[in-house]
């Protein structure tokens, strides 16, 4: 009984550390690092039989794990022992990348898949310490180096980190990492999505060397109030992190600020300048920013700029903007799975250029770094969410600390990213007590870390004092939000393109108001009249008649039409027109423009 006790005390405590990941090693984008990017050996595992033994008890909770457990990467030390499993003699497959797009047979395939890779490393410098850094990993992900466990993480779309200075040696490293994309109805997102589960590695997987104490964070923004200041803070890790210089070096604004960091190895810091360019949509000027200390000098691209609302109005640099935007999917036009490359940012944020838009919606979770960071550099501003999507378990403790935890974690990438100006908090989430709460509370605690940045939420759209033609948004979180954003589809979902000309609305906030999405499906290539779902008339004149629906709403200050490219989806099974794909895209899944795509562009070349 007493063991019984132990057992499910410890599975307990194991089960709730989940979210209890080594703090994050910001801008490893810029830092010296080795890629663990290449192919892997990989073992399906539909029945967990390498992470549970016969009773159903996990591997690594036993004092002495059982060879059996795969994540020990045991061999046969003679014929006769009885082993179930080689990774050496297993299939590979490519890291990043999903496993669904790569292997026919796990298209479909939710469950857990085991990877292993070995390696050799040897270190830069003997005192130096060493994380294992992930990009992403779709779901839940279990971390083992040379047998022993790292830890765990939990959420599809955000990276994390682990200290390895210890365990690693010179050569015949083995990392074992155990991924599960089960949905979950406590997960986030939960059971049910309009998108894709792809599991795996879908990210980069590499090795960080920095210092004994090095820079783990920073914060550098423009002073939101105050437009010739910067301020921020920088924080260190590592035992002689008390009292240490730090210096804020930008070459082109002449400025070298010393600062010195308290007990805790942090040192928050205010710079006064007359003479900073201001990055905008129309010049993305970055500055390159080194933060030295006496063991590092690490550099990041920020540029410098203001976002904040007035009334009805969104300010960049204290200077109305209209947003012309896009919704944007994490998958790949190159590779037609999970994107996740350099390249792929560039296609579709080129295809985003060339539609006009100033503006782009990542949904419905964060996307990878390179979006961003192209983001930065192209002078386009960025909508990040959170993947609080549709009906969450909203009074689930477990379920709201998953939230909270990947919206930190995306916040702590994503903070010094000029382009990034809104977090979104959900999307089309029903109103409910407990929704409102949990929303708000996400709200509150993304305030306090970031409060240079505005929020919202994609909300849904009602009727107003019961008239089915004039609409409004009647939700208690629209209160809590600096932008109004909410999803319409009148004349696809509600009625045809015709009904737009019948709808006015009424939107009682006073705040900018942005459409975060609308649109219509078509199959590219597929033609007739109007009227006609599924063409690419009807998709086309949707947009015609949305667009001028729209117009007539006076705090509206921009949108994001659903959506730029054709997404897979389980949901969407239509034979000879949907195929498994979303067919709301501008462009087809092979790179075709349809016509709608030449509406939108056209209303964009022509709005200021």
């Amino acid at each position: 009984m007493l063991k019984k006790t132990i057992f499910i005390l410890m599975l307990f405590i194991f089960s709730n550390a989940t979210f209890a990941q080594e703090d994050l090693i910001i801008n490893t984008y810029n830092r010296p690092s080795t890629s663990l990017s290449g192919n892997w050996n990989y073992i399906v595992d539909p029945y967990e039989n390498g992470y549970y033994n016969y009773r159903h008890e996990p591997f690594d909770l036993q004092a002495t794990p059982s060879k059996s457990a795969f994540f020990t990467n045991s061999k046969q030390e003679s014929p006769s022992e009885l082993l179930e499993y080689d990774f050496d003699s297993m299939d590979t497959i490519a890291v990043p990348g999903d496993w669904n797009t790569q292997k026919e047979k796990l298209f479909y395939y939710e469950g857990t898949v085991w990877y292993k890779k070995s390696f050799d490393y040897v270190f830069m410098e003997k005192q130096n310490r060493l994380f294992l850094y992930f990009e992403a990993s779709n779901y839940k992900t279990e971390v083992y180096l040379n047998g022993k466990k790292l830890g765990t993480h939990v959420g599809g779309f955000t990276p994390f980190n682990f200290e390895v200075t210890n365990l690693i040696k010179d050569t015949n490293n083995y990392l074992v990492v155990k991924v599960d994309n089960k949905r979950s109805k406590e997960g986030v997102p939960t059971l049910s999505t309009d998108w894709w589960n792809y599991g795996g590695l879908t990210r980069d997987v590499k090795l960080v060397e920095t210092s004994p104490t090095f820079v783990q964070d920073y914060f550098i923004q423009l002073d939101n109030y105050n437009s010739n200041k910067i301020k921020g803070y920088v924080t260190l890790n590592g035992e002689d992190k008390a009292t240490k210089n730090i210096q804020i070096y930008i070459p082109e604004l002449n400025i070298r600020k010393n600062i010195v960091t308290n007990i805790n190895g942090k040192a928050t810091f205010e710079i006064i300048s007359k003479d900073i360019k201001f990055w905008s949509t129309k010049n993305p000027y970055l500055y390159t920013v080194h933060i030295k200390t006496d063991e590092e000098n690490i550099t990041d691209q920020i540029g410098f700029r203001s976002i904040k609302t007035k009334g009805k109005q969104i300010l960049l640099n204290n200077t109305p903007i209209y947003l012309k935007g896009i919704s944007i999917h994490e998958e790949s036009p190159i590779t037609h799975g999970r994107g996740s490359t350099l390249e792929d940012a560039k296609t579709l944020l080129n295809w985003a250029k060339e539609l006009g838009c100033n503006y782009v919606r990542l949904a419905h979770y964060p996307h990878n770094e390179h979006m961003v960071r192209l983001a930065d550099k192209m002078g386009i501003l960025v909508w990040e969410e959170n993947p609080v999507y549709w009906t969450i378990a909203w009074d689930n403790a477990s379920t709201y600390a998953n939230a909270e935890n990947q919206l930190a974690e995306v916040i702590n990438r994503d903070k010094n990213r000029a382009s990034v100006i809104i977090w979104s908090m959900a999307n089309e989430t029903p109103t409910s007590p407990s929704r409102n709460q949990f929303l708000t509370k996400l709200a509150t605690y993304t305030r306090a870390k970031d409060p240079t940045r505005l929020i919202s939420a994609a909300l849904e759209q009602s009727d107003y004092n019961g008239n089915k033609f004039v609409r409004t948004i009647n939700d208690p979180f629209a209160d809590v939000v600096d932008i109004l954003s909410f999803n319409q589809y009148i004349g696809w979902y509600d009625g045809l393109p015709e009904k737009c000309s019948q709808i006015s609305w009424v939107i009682e906030q006073d705040k900018p108001v942005l459409i975060s999405e609308f649109g219509a499906g078509a199959k590219q290539g597929f033609h007739g009249d109007k009227n006609t779902r599924w063409t690419e008339e009807f998709q086309e004149n949707l947009y015609v008649e949305t667009l001028k629906m729209l117009e007539n709403i006076e705090q509206l200050q921009g949108f994001s039409p659903w959506i730029l490219v054709d997404f897979r989806s389980p949901r969407r099974v239509l034979p000879k027109i949907q195929d498994g794909w979303n067919r709301k895209g501008l462009i087809s899944e092979d790179g075709k423009k349809k016509k709608a795509f030449f509406v939108l562009q056209n209303f964009y070349n022509n709005k200021n």
